[in-house]
């Protein structure tokens, strides 16, 4: 089975340092939640965030919210060939059960998300569908025990999409940032195999999913 990381994701809850911000007790009244319950968000938070720790990889939630739409709603994902997993900059790892349907609305994602971060564990009738642990990449990759970890980087040798597509086989881990802006740390990029670009165009974390997917999916279901 292939599997997906999204590593370094910009997903978290407001770090404790910002919680008395202007604008995060802002939003958290909008959302009447707590400033600690709710997600980092640079479209609420853009003023509490200003020099911030590594702050163009962080709050955009969004962002991880169209890469799991792509990788989670193909075949490859249905049909068991795939499964995701989501690292967050904060050293969160995200699991998911086979049978999870993800929200298509935002709003719903987030919501979602920020009960998972206070209960640590999503269930419907007594089955774990997400759950989110405290655990770095490395833990994380010694989890999956891949054969193989390909990273995508614009940083990595020149590829395509269908060429990577090829290298990829049923023990491969491929990384990809779910991040804006920025590179992958090097606490990250040292367990790459292979770190491959795919385009020259710096594309958004989402497209570059899914144009991976589903060249590699035209391989071996199509």
């Amino acid at each position: 089975m292939l599997s997906l990381v999204i590593a370094e994701s910009a997903l978290e809850l407001v770090p404790k340092e910002l919680q008395n911000h202007n604008s995060v007790l802002a939003s958290s009244r909008k959302f009447n939640k707590k400033p600690s319950e709710i997600l980092l968000d640079v479209s609420w938070h853009f003023a509490a965030m200003k020099k911030m720790k590594n702050e163009i990889k962080r709050g955009r939630p969004d962002l991880i919210h169209f890469c799991l739409l792509e990788a989670c709603s193909i075949p490859l994902y249905f049909e068991n060939r795939l499964q995701v997993f989501i690292h967050t900059i904060d050293d969160r790892v995200i699991f998911f059960d086979k049978s999870v349907r993800l929200p298509k609305s935002y709003h719903r994602f987030a919501g979602l998300i920020e009960k998972l971060y206070s209960e640590g564990v999503i269930e419907d009738n007594g089955k774990k569908l997400l759950e989110i642990k405290k655990m770095n990449f490395g833990d994380l990759i010694k989890n999956i025990s891949p054969n193989k970890i390909i990273g995508l980087s614009s940083k990595g040798d020149s590829s395509s999409y269908q060429q990577v597509s090829e290298e990829i086989d049923d023990d491969t881990c491929m990384i990809v940032g779910g991040f804006a802006k920025g590179q992958f740390s090097d606490s990250i990029k040292k367990y790459f195999d292979k770190t491959r670009s795919v385009d020259k165009n710096p594309l958004e974390a989402h497209i570059i999913i899914s144009r991976v997917l589903y060249e590699y999916e035209k391989r071996i279901i199509m």
